[in-house]
């Protein structure tokens, strides 16, 4: 009985062989004569091409910029949506799901804490930071329900980057706090004529 073999990975094309390959596949739709699917194909290489080429030269773009180590590198590649995009494409992000997701949200630009994310249903449910007014329905602050839609739909922008396994954003609103009475000024009687 022989020894089992060890999997290798594949090996990868050179950017010749790769280009290649490329004109080839282009060359065979052209000459099938569906002139559609030729120009078709050809913009998806065309969107590909500037997607990777956009990715690469950020990656250049913040491994040049002072950094002084290479964590803090690292930490500003993976802060970048681009590269990141990149990276969870290509299943080489090296931070699972809720890493990414907290990393999208950093930075307070969103007024929203993570509740859970349901892997099976790529759902991300949300609970607003935000108290909201007096009798409204929560948001912005301002009680308006629009507000609400608005940073879910911020949210769901900016997550889609970094986490493209979130499918689809809940968010809910805290539960409004007792409504305290008004505040009444007392004063001094304004003095009159006598």
């Amino acid at each position: 009985m022989s020894a089992p073999i060890a999997p290798t990975a594949p090996i990868a094309p050179t950017a010749e062989q790769a280009g290649r390959r490329v004109e080839e596949i282009l060359d065979r739709l052209a000459a099938a004569g569906d002139h559609r699917a030729a120009a078709s194909a050809e913009e998806l290489v065309r969107v590909l091409m500037d997607f990777y080429g956009a990715g690469l030269a950020r990656i250049v773009e913040v491994l040049e910029a002072p950094a002084g180590d290479h964590h803090r590198a690292l930490s500003r590649l993976l802060d970048d949506e681009l590269v990141s995009g990149l990276l969870v494409l290509h299943d080489l992000h090296p931070e699972d799901t809720a890493t990414r997701i907290a990393r999208a949200l950093d930075g307070g630009r969103y007024p929203v804490e993570v509740v859970e994310f349901d892997a099976a249903t790529g759902t991300l449910r949300l609970r607003s930071a935000e108290q909201p007014a007096a009798g409204g329905a929560g948001g912005g602050g301002c009680g308006c329900p629009s507000t609400g839609e608005t940073v879910r739909q911020a949210v769901e922008a900016a997550v889609a980057g970094f986490a493209p396994e979130v499918s689809r954003v809940e968010l809910e609103q805290p539960a409004a706090s007792p409504r305290q009475p008004a505040l009444l000024q007392i004063g001094t009687r304004p003095v009159t004529a006598s």
